[in-house]
């Protein structure tokens, strides 16, 4: 593998991700250097066009050695996707790792406080034209998130496992359509009030 630092699309591994299973969670001092990498790399994304970050760059904000970071990561794309799958995979599960006792399907609130606070990020992923293919990777970590909590449910109503599988998605394609109205918007309304509204949709959907 080549150690060329020029910056690459991301839009086409970031694409083609498509959500695994649950994933086993590496020693401390890997996921420290994950860690490090990984909020490097979104400081420079936040700093400058995704398409001009190089690897060197994210080493030196990091104070990782360039062996150690292909230890880890294939190249930049990689550091990427596993940052956007490592927050997904917990925004999505935190519910049922949490054994919340509700009704919520998932964590509107919180997400969407997250999201509109990294106005930035999201801004960069727009203008990078990577948008789409970020949404597409959410919506099939939600639905697994959401179908996972339905099973957990004992009022809402729970369907054949394929007519679940198939509502899960769109519920899922609905919270995300929902957070991009919200944003475009300018997120006049609080994060709780968008949580209220979606699960007043899910609870009308799934009676």
């Amino acid at each position: 593998m080549s150690n060329n630092d020029h910056a690459t699309s991301l839009t086409k591994p970031l694409e083609q991700r498509k959500p695994a299973g649950p994933r086993r969670k590496p020693d401390r001092r890997i996921q420290s250097t994950r860690n490090r990498l990984g909020n490097a790399l979104i400081a420079l994304i936040v700093e400058k066009p995704i398409d001009e970050v190089t690897v060197q760059e994210a080493l030196d904000r990091a104070g990782v050695g360039r062996s150690t970071f292909y230890v880890h990561y294939s190249d930049k794309d990689d550091l990427f996707l596993s940052v956007l799958e490592d927050g997904l995979e917990m925004w999505t599960t935190t519910l049922s790792r949490q054994q919340e006792k509700s009704n919520r399907v998932a964590p509107v609130a919180e997400f969407f406080g997250h999201v509109a606070s990294a106005k930035r990020l999201y801004r960069a992923l727009v203008n990078s034209g990577r948008i789409e293919a970020f949404f597409e990777l959410a919506q099939g970590y939600f639905a697994r998130g959401i179908e996972q909590r339905i099973k957990e449910s004992t009022d809402l109503r729970n369907p054949r496992q394929h007519e679940l599988t198939a509502c899960s998605h769109a519920i899922a394609g609905g919270l995300l359509s929902l957070l991009r109205w919200w944003l475009d918007r300018g997120a006049k309304e609080s994060p709780r009030a968008m949580d209220e509204i979606f699960h007043r949709m899910v609870c009308r959907g799934l009676q």
